[in-house]
């Protein structure tokens, strides 16, 4: 792409690898391929030990730049010769930080800890030559990422995600970030929507919207498998409440008491586990749900080539990227229409969308595509379609390069 090679880009990351967001990895490599200088400071180790990740994540962990794990003496270095380099950027950044701190202690001593990292990316970052940083997500990386610019000679951004960043706009400072932001980056329509409500008229035309993806040769349609003796139910995710990971307890309760004989599989792990353990053996499920733990990529699509169904039965979404995994791998999807989730899947179309928190209307799209085989196959087809032209990550990561360049030329 024409122009992607003199760009040097940062991104920084809460935590790099983690399993959760995958999504960014493959960006990231995404963006290289296509010319970009890109390197990744990340705040937290990755989420498991160096021997439980993948040979690509390892990679990606000796290069990356691993925040906390540099130290106090690496921190008070940062902070000497910040000072002493750019004294006047550098108190304008620690005013900035103690303003944002506010009069809550608990806050302004979050703040001076993101004052502290920030000075510590920045001299990751002039040291890497590079003058733009990017986020994922709108939370405290963000709280980084705008001191950085407020102390050093970068430019920031961030990719808005939604719904978590939208709870609570004022403890993530939401107002200031799109401030500070040289531009913002949005999933889809609806995170740029709730930008925009936050935001006056004048800031709209920094957000960008840059979908996600997936890569549609990795994610390929599965062999049918031959009809077995229970319908496999799959739902991979992090065990949150957001995620109605219950809701999906009570529809296989109706399911397996309606004589139907299925496996619900729930791949992930989080908070909520022990909660939803609990509601499985209180309502006698142990044979019908399987709690399989966390797993890494290589091990994903194992669960997918056994899965008669994939079901996501959240609260509250941003576009979840495992429904487009699933999607591409022509698994006939049923989730819920919320937030962002619609612009992925048309209903009846693409997927099947029930209303959040109504267990019986899950229990009754299950129920539509353990009897209709014909449904399953025109809705995974269609599925795979829609993420092959829509969300397929080549052509996506290529907006988003294209949104950089752009960008970055028109600051220079």
């Amino acid at each position: 792409m024409s122009g992607c090679e003199e760009l040097r880009v940062a991104y920084l990351v809460s935590r790099y690898p983690a399993i959760s967001h995958t999504f960014i990895l493959r960006e990231v490599l995404a963006l290289r391929r296509l010319g970009l200088d890109l390197s990744v400071a990340s705040i937290n180790d990755p989420d498991r030990p160096l021997a439980d990740l993948t040979a690509e994540e390892r990679r990606e962990a000796e290069g990356a730049y691993y925040v906390k794990r540099a130290g106090f003496a690496a921190a008070v270095n940062a902070h000497v010769r910040t000072l002493c380099r750019s004294p006047r950027a550098y108190f304008r950044a620690l005013v900035f930080a103690l303003r944002l701190g506010g009069a809550r202690p608990r806050d302004l001593i979050f703040w001076m800890f993101y004052f502290v990292e920030a000075a510590m990316v920045g001299c990751w970052m002039r040291s890497r030559r590079t003058a733009h940083l990017h986020v994922h997500f709108a939370t405290p990386a963000a709280s980084v990422g705008l001191i950085v610019a407020k102390m050093f000679p970068a430019t920031f951004s961030i990719t808005v995600h939604g719904p978590d960043e939208f709870y609570d706009v004022t403890a993530h400072r939401l107002a200031q970030k799109i401030s500070g932001c040289s531009f913002l980056c949005t999933i889809g329509q609806f995170a740029r929507s709730q930008l925009m409500k936050l935001s006056p008229v004048s800031e709209w035309t920094k957000f960008e919207v840059t979908p996600l993806g997936v890569d549609g040769q990795v994610f390929s349609p599965r062999l049918r498998r031959p009809e077995a003796d229970r319908f496999e139910i799959l739902c991979v995710g992090r065990l949150t409440p957001a995620k109605g990971q219950h809701v999906l307890i009570a529809a296989a309760e109706r399911l397996v008491s309606g004589g139907r004989r299925v496996l619900v599989r729930f791949v992930g792990d989080g908070p909520d586990r022990v909660s939803l353990e609990n509601h499985v053996r209180s309502r006698a499920l142990n044979g019908a749900v399987k709690f399989e733990g966390a797993v890494n990529q290589e091990r994903i699509r194992d669960f997918y080539n056994t899965a008669d169904v994939f079901v996501l039965p959240s609260f509250a979404e941003g576009i979840p990227v495992v429904l487009m995994e699933a999607m591409a791998m022509e698994i006939p999807c049923v989730a819920t229409f919320v937030n962002g989730i619609p612009e992925l899947i048309r209903d009846s179309v693409d997927g099947l969308l029930v209303a959040p928190s109504d267990e019986v209307a899950l229990a009754g799209a299950i129920v539509q595509l353990m009897e209709d085989a014909g449904l399953r196959k025109r809705l995974g087809e269609s599925a795979r379609q829609r993420v092959l032209e829509r969300y397929n990550l080549a052509g996506n990561t290529e907006r988003l390069a294209e949104v950089f360049r752009r960008r970055l030329e028109a600051a220079a």
